[in-house]
């Protein structure tokens, strides 16, 4: 029984040295990220720790992609913030309990494959906006409030020893692989840093500037609310809402670290993983979250490639509330903003800079749309539902035009109908054109060897065209229809022949 459980988190051939350092630089790199997005949201800063350690141990455990790092994420403290402020936050934690139920749902009904329905260019464009929007929201860092309770940039030498550090951490994770890797380039960076501030007595920010992370273990804790209908009424659209958005955050993570790494996770499985840490966090004093790219691609350039690595960062973030808050609020806020900048760096998809005036111009546009959509509302699900609507726009006005027809009359004077492209909504007005009944002979004969009925417009278009004919005392038969379309046709049987010919072509949707 221990076999299998031990080969669950370190299979053959893992380096048990890169993960546990690797997981070690993701802890470090959730605390800041956890206590921002918790003032967001407007709840205490253990909330955001406590839901990272949650749902990142969880999925860890569970999820479908190895190494991923889930935790508190901004796109969902967005969502939040005004239900804490209406309603308070024991709504929160039952939100996230709902949340949770609902991605659970998902992933029973095998929903997560819907993520392949997302184009290319919305994932450029996804992968563009988070890369801004998490290299801007370091400039947070570059700002304190002062005495009047107003926030200003700071100045001077303030901002020329951040300015340094942050540029000398950067430097440090760029070139340091260079030389060796033996240690995390990114938890190098934050060590050295660290000393230079603490033994050099720089004055700068640090982690403890923003807010304590002191506290204890998560307590089980039932939500503080009435369970009635009109809670029920309340939390569903934010449940549901958080529940659409960090599933797509995460499935869209998913899909490029299987990129990176060259290997498959389970979407399913990881709808799954999501839902029950989503429950968790809101039984134990969490916000509810998602799998972090920019953490997720820390662990993987760190070495991070099995379950170790994300266990080892969900743990360890609980040692540093628990026993060592005190050293990680020493930690120069500088160093953390210098791995992030990286991070938004090596996120972004520079390759899609290159493929202007090389691809169609609506693949640009959509790119683009979503890049602006992300960056100025930082609503990611909006912003991919959006650009997977125009692409399938796109795709339909392009095949509507596909629909031809190639004409010929046999030996027995039957007029051939030879139909080439898709047959569906946006191309029936265009298969109807083709036909000319008023001169056509007595029988005809459509051919959809080379073509194929998408959808009920395609069935109506048929049983238009074949009803002109039927009025003129002509016959139409059918050749080489799909036998996923015969059904649809049978409501016709009175004036359409079908022809169910021995070749006729049976599609098959492939399923996981």
């Amino acid at each position: 029984m221990i076999q299998p459980f031990y080969r669950l988190f370190v299979p053959k051939e893992t380096n048990l040295k890169d993960e546990v350092l690797s997981g070690l630089t993701v802890s470090l790199a959730l605390v800041p990220e956890a206590v921002a997005f918790s003032i967001i949201a407007g709840v205490s800063p253990l909330v955001g720790l406590y839901t990272a350690f949650i749902i990142g141990l969880i999925t860890s455990i569970m999820g479908g992609r190895p190494g991923m790092i889930s935790g508190a994420t901004g796109a969902i403290a967005v969502i939040v913030v005004a239900l804490v402020i209406n309603h308070g936050v024991e709504y929160l934690f039952a939100a996230a309990i709902l949340m949770g139920l609902i991605q659970i749902l998902i992933g029973v009904l095998k929903l997560g494959k819907l993520i392949r329905l997302v184009p290319h260019p919305v994932i450029f464009g996804f992968v563009n906006g988070l890369a801004i929007i998490i290299f801007m929201s370091q400039f947070s860092q570059f700002k304190f409030i002062n005495t009047s309770g107003i926030e200003e940039w700071i100045s001077g030498n303030n901002l020329y020893i951040m300015l340094g550090l942050v540029v000398l951490t950067m430097a440090i994770i760029k070139f340091l692989p260079k030389l060796t890797k033996a240690v995390p380039s990114s938890l190098a960076a934050i060590l050295l840093i660290s000393s230079i501030v603490i033994f050099g007595g720089l004055d700068t920010k640090t982690v403890g500037d923003i807010a304590s992370i002191k506290g204890g273990l998560p307590q089980f804790h039932l939500p503080s609310i009435p369970f009635t209908l009109e809670t029920l009424m309340i939390i569903l659209p934010y449940s549901a809402i958080m529940a659409g958005v960090g599933l797509i955050e995460s499935l869209l993570t998913l899909t490029l670290i299987d990129e990176i790494t060259e290997s498959r996770g389970h979407g399913n499985k990881e709808c799954i993983a999501q839902g029950v840490g989503n429950i968790a966090t809101g039984f134990f004093g969490g916000m509810g979250g998602c799998a972090m790219l920019g953490q997720s691609l820390i662990n993987v350039n760190a070495g991070g490639r099995t379950r170790i690595s994300s266990s080892v960062a969900a743990i360890v973030l609980l040692l540093f509330i628990l026993f060592f808050s005190e050293y990680i609020e020493m930690i120069p806020m500088a160093a953390l903003v210098g791995l992030m900048f990286m991070v938004a760096i090596g996120t972004f998809e520079w390759a899609s800079l290159k493929v202007f005036g090389k691809v169609p111009v609506p693949d640009l546009i959509v790119m683009v749309l979503v890049t602006g959509i992300t960056v100025v509302l930082h609503n990611l699900a909006l912003a991919v539902l959006i650009g997977v609507i125009v692409s399938s726009l796109v795709y339909s006005w392009e095949n509507s035009k596909r629909i031809r027809a190639r004409k010929m009359v046999d030996e027995n004077g039957i007029k051939h109908y030879e139909m080439y492209g898709p047959l569906f909504f946006a191309s029936a007005t265009t298969f109807s054109e083709k036909f000319d009944p008023i001169n056509d002979p007595s029988e005809i004969i459509i051919d959809f060897k080379e073509s194929r009925i998408v959808d009920h417009s395609g069935i109506e278009a048929i049983h238009k065209v074949t009803e002109r004919y039927h009025k003129l005392g002509k016959t139409v038969y059918i050749k080489h229809l799909s036998s996923s379309s015969r059904v649809l046709l049978e409501k016709a049987d009175k004036i359409i022949n079908v022809n169910y010919t021995d070749d006729d072509p049976s599609y098959i949707l492939v399923m996981d």
